[in-house]
């Protein structure tokens, strides 16, 4: 079955590669993933590969194996862009200005296509059902995977387990990585607008200052992570973006603050929220101003289920061999992918795509994010070994 697979991913590849570019260069924001759904409904509905539309843009496809089982794996990708100015210069730079793949779900895509033609061309032998699961809206609150949960993604037929991949240009092409257990952070947006009186600069006495107010804030909220939380509980609070739209000699009446919360941890997740909240407010009102704090909650803490997860990297190894598979240490960013780990045993790897000598080790959400394309001859067939084997084969 293993050189099967590889066979058949070889056989495959060019494909997957004219299907990456082709998604790179049409790129498609949150919730608006139209031409890229109905691209891949294109190559689904040409291999035989039943579907059916979920969360407007998302398709779910299904490729039942002959041989009788009730087990079910689904595979997940996620299909949205970014809003980012690509810089690169290459022939399948992104064609929709302001708009880039600059996360790598162009890669996620196009390899759950080649994951499906690989497995749809061995149906016949392998027993269980196998869900291709692709997604909208990774990047936007409240995140395209709790609407599909919603929406019965994880129903008829119920999967016993999900299986996501996501690039990493830290790693190096040809390689994975994994992590059992809490993997990456929850996060939280934060929206604060600090009220004062504004007035002329030269006269702070006849005025109530937000933006001094605001600085205050900014660094006592810093005692939630440094003096509150379990210095053994990873926490990020990060402030991001301050609009006081005052000038040189003008104090406003109200700052405009934004930012980011993360940790791994719910019960802390909500206590911090209320320190935060209550700091924030008793700052502002001792300084004779108010403030009005609010927390969007987003994803919560995605963790892989360890028994899936050791299973995985198994066959990992056996696919691409033990010197190929990494181990991988807790990431403060955040995956909506979380939502499947909080209610199905999941597993989330990394699929290594950096390669210094091709310039493909810029950090993601960045305007010269790059892969190297060779990643692709690792991430389909990867995949479907993973799927096969879990599913008993």
């Amino acid at each position: 079955m293993k050189e099967k697979i590889q066979k058949l991913s070889a056989t495959i590849y060019n494909d997957v590669v004219g299907f990456r570019q082709h998604i790179h260069a049409n790129p498609e924001l949150s919730f608006k993933e139209y031409e890229t759904s109905s691209f891949i409904k294109e190559k689904l509905t040409a291999w035989g590969i039943e579907f059916q539309e979920m969360a407007d843009t998302g398709v779910v496809g299904l490729i039942k194996g002959v041989l009788p089982s009730d087990q079910v794996i689904a595979l997940r990708a996620d299909m949205d862009a970014l809003p980012i100015v690509e810089t690169n210069n290459k022939p399948y730079k992104s064609k929709n200005e302001g708009v880039m793949h600059a996360c790598g779900h162009d890669v996620h895509s196009s390899s759950l296509l080649g994951t499906a033609y690989i497995l749809n061309e061995l149906k016949t032998e392998f027993a269980g059902t196998i869900k291709l699961v692709f997604q909208p809206a990774e990047e936007l609150l409240p995140g395209g995977a709790s609407i599909m949960i919603k929406e019965g993604v994880l129903e008829n037929p119920k999967p016993h387990a999900m299986v996501g991949q996501h690039v990493m240009p830290l790693i190096e092409t040809g390689k994975v990585g994994f992590r059992s257990g809490i993997y990456m952070a929850s996060t939280d947006e934060l929206y604060v607008t600090v009220h004062g009186k504004g007035g002329h600069g030269a006269q702070p006495h006849q005025n109530i200052d937000p933006v001094v107010i605001t600085a205050h804030i900014i660094v006592a909220l810093q005692q939630i992570v440094s003096r509150n939380a379990d210095p053994r509980l990873p926490s990020v609070l990060s402030f991001g973006k301050v609009n006081a739209n005052g000038a040189t000699n003008i104090i406003p009446n109200e700052v405009k603050l934004e930012g980011t919360f993360r940790t791994l941890n719910e019960e802390w997740r909500n206590e911090a929220h209320r320190l935060m909240k209550k700091m924030a407010e008793g700052i502002a009102e001792s300084m004779g101003g108010s403030c009005d704090f609010n927390i969007m909650r987003g994803y919560p803490f995605l963790i892989n289920e360890e028994k899936l997860t050791a299973n995985a990297i198994e066959y990992a190894q056996d696919y691409l061999g033990k010197e190929n598979v990494i181990d991988l240490d807790i990431w403060m960013a955040a995956e909506d992918f979380a939502y499947y780990s909080q209610v199905t045993d999941s597993c989330f790897y990394r699929l290594g795509t950096g390669n210094a000598a091709k310039g493909t080790t810029y950090s993601v959400h960045t305007p010269n994010f790059d892969i190297d394309e060779d990643a692709l001859r690792t991430s389909t067939g990867l995949m479907a070994y993973i799927a096969l084997k879990q599913l008993g084969n």
